[in-house]
């Protein structure tokens, strides 16, 4: 099995049972999805940052759980490859695929999820429907962190022209 899809089938096939030509009869298609399907039989060091990130993606997809779980996905990231990262991320949510995604990418908070958990010293301070946590949040530090990456330029426009009314926006706890 090339290297890139053995990548994405392995835990299926050692968790859940599948053969070798089930999960990857399974697992083309994600590729195909993501634009990576003609790089199956490379390595995954031969990857960019972002292809990688989306390799890494594609396995948690590969085994149709419940729930993705996402911790800063575009770390390390320049910002094209940041970018292709968060359009499967935008993508995901809007095929409806449940995430909880932790970030300090406000925009993309801002723009895929549906709840948004803002926290401080390992606490939540409020945790509300994305549009009211951003629009009017409650807590002064939330507004604080908010106005600074507003300032910082972190905090960009969203790329839905009718936010509130989108059912794109699917992210952080969604079905």
């Amino acid at each position: 099995m090339p290297p890139v899809l053995k990548n994405i089938t392995l835990a299926r096939r050692k968790m859940l049972g599948l053969s070798q030509e089930e999960a990857g009869r399974r697992a083309l298609p994600l590729l195909e999805r993501v634009g990576l399907a003609d790089r199956a039989g490379d390595y995954p060091d031969r990857l960019s940052g972002g292809q990688q990130h989306r390799v890494a993606i594609l396995r948690a997809l590969a085994m149709e759980a419940d729930l993705i779980l996402l911790d800063e996905i575009t770390s390390a990231l320049d910002p094209v490859l940041a970018a292709e990262v968060l359009d499967l991320i935008r993508e995901l949510a809007q095929s409806g695929t449940a995430m909880v995604i932790a970030t300090h990418e406000m925009g993309v908070a801002r723009d895929v999820a549906n709840r948004v958990a803002f926290l401080e010293g390992g606490r939540i301070l409020e945790c509300r429907p994305a549009a009211e946590l951003f629009n009017n949040p409650r807590e002064q530090a939330t507004r604080t962190f908010l106005q600074r990456m507003s300032e910082a330029g972190r905090l960009s426009p969203s790329r839905c022209p009718d936010r509130l009314s989108c059912r794109s926006h699917a992210g952080v706890a969604q079905r």
